[in-house]
């Protein structure tokens, strides 16, 4: 199935209408701290979980190819605290050398 303008027009409106429906429907009230924290923390997780599915998923099976090892020197990059230029160019290397090998 290709995906077109009409679908991208359909999900941009889609995506308005449900965040005017949260805000109307909380109004002016406010969240709880603890809410405001989970709500801060979503993001990430949504992001963490983009990467796992497109690192190791394949249609209906686990796949470990060269993205895993991309995403392994990128971890190890993160974890060092490097540059993210570093974290990028260090994980394409690694990916690429993987391909090659293989």
């Amino acid at each position: 199935m290709t995906w077109g303008w009409p679908h991208l027009a359909v999900l941009a409106l889609g995506s308005y209408a449900l965040k005017v429906t949260g805000l109307l429907a909380l109004g002016s009230r406010e969240l709880s701290a603890r809410i405001t924290r989970l709500l801060a923390l979503l993001p990430a997780a949504l992001f963490g979980a983009l990467i796992v599915i497109s690192a190791f998923g394949d249609e209906r099976s686990l796949v470990f190819d060269a993205r895993t090892a991309g995403l392994a020197v990128a971890g190890l990059a993160v974890w060092r605290r490097a540059n993210f230029v570093v974290v990028v160019v260090a994980a394409a290397a690694a990916t690429a050398t993987v391909r090659a090998l293989s």
